[in-house]
């Protein structure tokens, strides 16, 4: 019998998860992670006792304070718009907790992401959910084979309705709890004013990148993202954010065609296949959470980086978040946009 540590969030998707293993015969004990200081753990412990495991507390506050808020801030700071969950999901949730995990003889850890897992030719990869629209595999694509071989996912097979139909068939207190929809660190939504007390002020120029000419000043690029329409000066026209210039502290905007890209590079390039491809990888590149996967050809580049082509340009490319590279319905490789 396998003993698995579930990662318990208090809500109802790993607490079906958790329940769905208990049926499948596994020995579970339930972890919540303490990683803001913020969090009640209240939700957790009671499905642990209606599932009669242990439930553990894990506090991971000073590690997720300097692995993903500081590098969140950071990234903001330097003209880029970080994704925080795929940070997360590497550094603590498959990082911290599954180090926590192995060294007390557990042999994995189990979440409530919507993903699922194959093995070929010797490697794990992770192939998306049956419910497209709630397929998380994007937040998991800088995962390596170590985290992905010691991983469960239950829930790759079911869709949000059906999940909570179960939460409620099982007892489960959390059956109806709402979705959290923030990033964890900043409850209030407030991105602006939660970056605006970790960075000092830095003024600067909106350049319409037509004229190059000034159309107004900004109090920090951090207020700013690719794609953004708000806040944008008195260009006189429909502009969007285009590009933003750390070295200058510039925001740069154009219209709509100027946020369209033929290619990127990103770092931190994660090749589940095995080794960096030799030549180029006909794949299928998803550039936001949310957003199409479109097709394109991937190649190795040097320092751990990889450059992406796209069949068609793309809209609105921004640096900083993850790209996840597919093919044949799996995931095969991720990094962030540079």
């Amino acid at each position: 019998m396998k003993r698995l540590v579930v990662g318990l969030s208090g809500g109802v998707d790993s607490a079906v998860a958790a329940a769905l293993l208990q049926q499948q015969g596994f020995e579970l004990t339930g972890v919540m992670l303490r990683l803001t200081g913020r969090e009640t753990v209240d939700d957790a412990a009671a499905v642990c006792r209606v599932l009669s495991i242990p439930h553990h507390v894990l506090d991971l506050t000073t590690r997720f304070a300097d692995e993903v808020i500081a590098p969140f801030v950071a990234c903001f700071r330097g003209g880029q718009t970080p994704n925080p969950c795929v940070t997360c999901n590497k550094a603590i949730k498959f990082g911290a907790l599954l180090d926590w995990a192995l060294d007390n003889d557990f042999d994995g850890v189990a979440t409530g992401h919507y993903v699922g897992t194959v093995q070929r030719n010797g490697r794990t990869l992770l192939v998306p959910a049956a419910d497209c629209s709630k397929d998380q595999s994007y937040f998991l694509c800088l995962l390596s084979q170590h985290q992905l071989s010691h991983a469960f996912f239950p829930l790759a097979g079911y869709d949000k309705p059906t999940v909570r139909r179960l939460a409620a068939q099982l007892g489960l207190p959390v059956a109806q709890k709402k979705d959290s929809q923030d990033i964890c660190f900043i409850p209030d939504g407030d991105c602006a004013g939660f970056l605006a007390d970790r960075l000092p002020p830095q003024p600067g120029d909106i350049i319409d990148s037509a004229t190059g000419t000034v159309a107004g000043k900004h109090a920090g690029l951090y207020h700013y993202t690719i794609g953004q329409r708000k806040n944008l000066g008195a260009l006189g026209k429909k502009a969007y954010v285009c590009r933003l210039d750390a070295a200058t502290n510039t925001v740069y905007a154009g219209d709509n065609e100027a946020l369209f890209s033929t290619a990127l590079t990103a770092r931190a390039a994660n090749w589940l296949l095995g080794d960096a491809p030799a030549q180029l990888l006909a794949v299928t590149a998803k550039i936001r959470s949310t957003a199409a996967a479109v097709s394109a050809t991937a190649t190795a580049l040097p320092n751990g980086r990889l450059q992406l082509t796209f069949a068609a340009p793309v809209r609105a490319v921004t640096p900083g978040q993850a790209v996840a590279l597919y093919q044949d319905n799996a995931l095969v490789a991720g990094g962030i946009i540079e």
